[in-house]
């Protein structure tokens, strides 16, 4: 069955809301764009405009990606607007709901319907318009993690948002992570905020983490955090700080002997140039971890820059990469689903962990040489992934809604 929905965003042009590199990130020290100047809905005055999102048709896999017997498939192919990049998604079982974070606002869509069911910009009360985290504490208030504009906390039509006034690590926001002791957790790129729900006091913490620019956490059933940043993987049992990099096994072996990338913000608040090409080709830096997913309570697994995805059993270190099936070996987002296999945005497409073994989905290439930046999985199986200028909803055609 195909859904067709409209959605209305508004945005306002301003610097720090548009990508400045290849792979779609944005420049901390300037927060000026290089490229794709031009966003939906971005005009001058801050005009609306109305975008289309219409399905496209594609063909159906099984799960083992053979086309006969075909159980799932991409469901539908959502348009954002060709210079709007999808940063950030976030499937909310309370409100039965996705949240999409793009670089132009905040959508929320009704699952069951498929409908939009709010828009959020400055307007609305959106710090920044350019999205990379969203979150959900134990209150039921959403986060959204912006481009230079702090941390906006939402929750039936109140918003507020924190600056480092505030106690805030940083302006720039790309994670967010509920501990089971009732703290909030902030990932910024000047540290790590521990955030007191009652008082709103915020803790930082810097040094203690092996790099301060942290974009993914994730925390396990023995409630200890884990910390995807820069410069490798931290981890808090609570009392103790520890930290992996590649010289632990973090991140695949540079077999293709791809040019090494040095980029990290470590110790400088100078240009940080976060594109993943150096002249059109490839860089290697395994110790940039991206994105964080637990597998079976205490697994991690970690998605990283050049050197794919790597599973940590809480003692010896596996990665994966081209090679072992990977469509790309620069891991944006990762995402583990209800039948415990692993959903992977890369560089090249979306890959899927299942029996041992990593495929491309869908087999035919459909997704090949699009960066899918963040994916998330649905109570009701489904898969949400964006793009630059799309979200795409994978499942079973029959399969009941949320």
């Amino acid at each position: 069955m195909n859904y067709f929905f409209i959605l209305t965003l508004v945005s306002v042009l301003m610097s720090g809301c548009t990508p400045s590199s290849e792979d779609g990130k944005s420049n901390k020290a300037t927060g000026q764009a290089t490229t794709g100047k031009e966003m939906l809905a971005a005009q001058s005055g801050g005009a609306t405009q109305t975008a289309a999102m219409t399905p496209q048709a594609s063909g159906t896999i099984d799960t083992q990606g053979n086309a006969a017997a075909s159980t799932e498939t991409i469901l539908d192919t959502y348009e954002v607007g060709p210079d709007v990049y999808v940063r950030a998604l976030m499937a909310d079982k309370e409100n039965k709901s996705l949240w999409v974070g793009t670089s132009a606002g905040v959508l929320e869509i009704e699952l069951r319907g498929l409908e939009v069911r709010n828009t959020f910009t400055r307007a609305q009360g959106l710090a920044n318009e350019y999205v990379f985290a969203i979150g959900q504490d134990r209150e039921g208030y959403q986060w959204f993690g912006t481009n230079a504009g702090g941390a906006s906390r939402y929750k039936n039509g109140q918003w507020k948002t924190y600056f480092p006034m505030h106690g805030l690590a940083d302006y720039w926001v790309y994670s967010f992570a509920q501990h089971p002791d009732g703290s909030f957790w902030i990932g910024t790129w000047a540290g790590v905020n521990r955030m007191d729900l009652n008082s709103g006091h915020m803790e930082t913490f810097v040094s203690e983490l092996v790099n301060e620019w942290v974009y993914a956490m994730v925390v396990d059933s023995r409630k200890r955090i884990w910390f995807g940043t820069e410069g490798g993987i931290s981890r808090l049992d609570g009392r103790e700080w520890q930290a992996w990099t590649h010289k632990d096994g973090l991140g695949g072996e540079n077999t293709n002997q791809l040019e090494a990338s040095a980029n990290t913000g470590l110790g400088t608040r100078r240009r940080h140039d976060l594109g993943i090409f150096n002249a059109g080709a490839p860089t290697y830096n395994p110790n940039y971890v991206f994105s964080l997913a637990l597998e079976n309570a205490d697994v991690i697994w970690a998605g990283t820059w050049g050197g794919g995805v790597s599973r940590f059993d809480g003692s010896h270190w596996t990665s994966y990469t081209r090679n072992d099936g990977l469509p790309g070996n620069v891991v944006y987002s990762l995402v583990m689903d209800k039948k415990g296999r692993v959903w992977a945005g890369t560089e090249n497409g979306i890959g899927v962990f299942e029996n041992g073994q990593w495929r491309a989905f869908p087999h035919d290439g459909a997704f090949a040489n699009q960066h899918f930046y963040a994916i998330t999985a649905t109570s009701a199986g489904e898969i949400w992934a964006g793009t630059r200028g799309k979200v795409v909803r994978i499942g079973h055609a029959n399969a009941k809604k949320e």
